[in-house]
């Protein structure tokens, strides 16, 4: 079949081309539309910006750990409802396990910190900055031996481990 130019015809006009475009973009547009506005009904009323992330490193078993943090709460669940999840970095040595939280925006006397033989918990009830994480630790500490010092946003905590019990027991005479 050939196709034959109409003298009144540009032969640039690439109208109906174009057409089919701006009818798939305002679809999409309306899609996108639809998602976002699912998206805020199960979200509820998040003031500010939405933070979201996560990291990955390799736990001391060899075996990968990803840990999420932010603002932006899991579908259908939320730890606590307006807190954001600050960014943790959790390492050991032979004698003594290391928290490292990023606490941007609140001073030392803000922050609540607990800590108990598996876990610390971070809370910060500052109403631009509420921060709130509880952080699992690798291995059974003394919470009374915490030390933590608070500078440029950034806490450090650090916590002696539990020494293992000696393996096997009480030696028993037999009789």
């Amino acid at each position: 079949m050939v196709f034959k130019k109409k003298r009144d015809e540009d032969e640039f006009d690439f109208d109906f081309f174009f057409d089919d475009f701006e009818e798939e973009f305002r679809r999409m547009n309306e899609r996108i539309s639809r998602i976002f506005n699912e998206i805020s009904r199960h979200m509820g009323d998040v003031q500010g910006p939405f933070v979201y992330g996560f990291t990955m490193k390799i736990g001391p078993d060899g075996k990968p750990r990803i840990e999420e943090f932010g603002n932006v709460p899991k579908m259908g669940f939320s730890e606590l409802e307006g807190y954001r999840e600050p960014l943790v970095d959790v390492s050991d040595d032979e004698k003594n396990v290391y928290v490292t939280a990023e606490l941007p925006g609140v001073e030392k006397d803000q922050i609540n910190l607990q800590v108990d033989e598996t876990t610390v918990t971070i809370r910060t009830d500052v109403p631009e900055r509420r921060y709130y994480k509880v952080i699992e630790l690798p291995e059974r500490v003394k919470p009374e031996t915490a030390k933590a010092s608070y500078h440029n946003g950034i806490l450090d905590v650090t916590l002696e481990k539990e020494q293992p019990k000696k393996k096997g027991g009480t030696r028993v005479k037999i009789d």
